[in-house]
């Protein structure tokens, strides 16, 4: 074979075209019945940098278009919904309807009602995320406490492992239910009965954000105002907190691509 290649090479250099146009019809070792053979890579005719550079052009305009068009599509089917003056994010639709039914009081609260009535002046929206209190990754949304801030801890590989392969298994303990009163006191205090309520304040300078999915925009930017604690079942708040400037992105705004 070595040696057949070596021949070609030396008949392609004394013979060009007219040799090429031999070897794609014959094969190189038996005769070809039928089709054109693939030639190689020395027998080819050589791409020019144009060409080139055009198929790069191509390939990274489809790669960016699909990847729009994946975002684009994945805002469109989020659990996303403006409760109030608020929009609401959450992990499942049966979490945005309990956010749909406990969070109007909650909004009407006289410490809440202060705080986002502060954060509406200085933000285009405020989007609320409703995720359950011990959701792995809160600390990329807000720092809500050193418990999430994982890039601090050894157990970061572990626990962003067990999210992946388990990520709505702290939502099944007591999901569903609608009567706390029928549930025994450790079922109560459970974590799966409780929901952390993080507000950001959204904002495009120059823009008007006028949908809960243009807090989803392209150069939109974050930062984390409170949370606040509730039970699912109640709408007990539990806890009213402010958070720190910053979150598992630092002190800088967190960009929404």
């Amino acid at each position: 074979y070595l040696l057949a290649r070596d021949e070609e090479r030396r008949m392609l250099a004394r013979f060009g075209d007219d040799y090429r146009a031999y070897m794609e019809r014959t094969g190189m070792f038996l005769p070809r019945l039928s089709g054109r053979r693939s030639l190689p890579a020395e027998a080819r005719r050589p791409q020019t940098a144009a060409r080139g550079l055009a198929i790069l052009l191509a390939l990274l305009v489809v790669m960016v278009g699909a990847g729009f068009g994946a975002r684009a599509y994945t805002v469109r089917h989020l659990p996303l919904a403006a409760v109030g003056p608020v929009d609401v994010i959450a992990i499942t639709s049966e979490d945005l309807a309990a956010a749909r039914d406990i969070l109007p009081a909650v909004l009407e609260a006289p410490a809440v009602a202060a705080k986002l009535g502060d954060a509406r002046d200085r933000a285009g929206r405020v989007l609320a995320y409703f995720i359950p209190i011990d959701y792995t990754m809160q600390g990329m949304i807000a720092d809500t406490g050193d418990e999430w801030k994982l890039f601090t801890r050894h157990a970061t590989i572990p626990m962003i492992t067990d999210f992946v392969l388990h990520p709505v298994a702290h939502l099944a303990e007591g999901h569903g239910h609608r009567d706390a009163a029928t549930h025994g006191a450790s079922m109560h205090e459970s974590p799966a009965m409780k929901r952390r309520v993080i507000f950001v304040g959204v904002s495009a300078p120059g823009r008007t954000l006028a949908s809960p999915a243009d807090a989803f925009g392209i150069a939109v930017t974050r930062r984390p105002l409170f949370f606040v604690d509730l039970h699912l079942h109640t709408g007990e708040v539990l806890a009213l907190r402010d958070t720190a400037p910053g979150s598992g992105w630092g002190t800088v705004p967190t960009p929404m691509f």
